[in-house]
């Protein structure tokens, strides 16, 4: 099953949480904080939305850096996603 998000929403798959520490502290799960980078896997078409013109700036396979509570979770064939509108993505990681 795939998803095709509409207008100017982005889907994407967060990373993994952090379980260590640097220093090899092994952290209870009430302590791992929710990660803030994700990896971009659709992206709408942008277009009009709302009366503006919206251009998509993602593309998918981005690394992007989004806030702790944007978006709608969402659990599709076990694999879990979050779909976002592009304004809630708040800066692309280059490496």
């Amino acid at each position: 099953m795939t998803i095709k998000p509409l207008g100017d929403r982005v889907v994407i798959k967060m990373a993994e949480k952090e379980e260590k520490t640097f220093s090899g502290l092994v952290l209870p799960e009430s302590a791992q904080e929710k990660p803030q980078v994700a990896e971009v896997v659709a992206v709408g078409p942008g277009g009009m939305v709302e009366g503006k013109e919206v251009k998509m700036e993602l593309s998918v396979g981005d690394k992007v850096l989004i806030s702790k509570y944007a978006g709608t979770q969402v659990t599709i064939d076990k694999v879990e996603y979050t779909i976002l509108k592009q304004s809630d993505v708040l800066a692309i990681v280059e490496a």
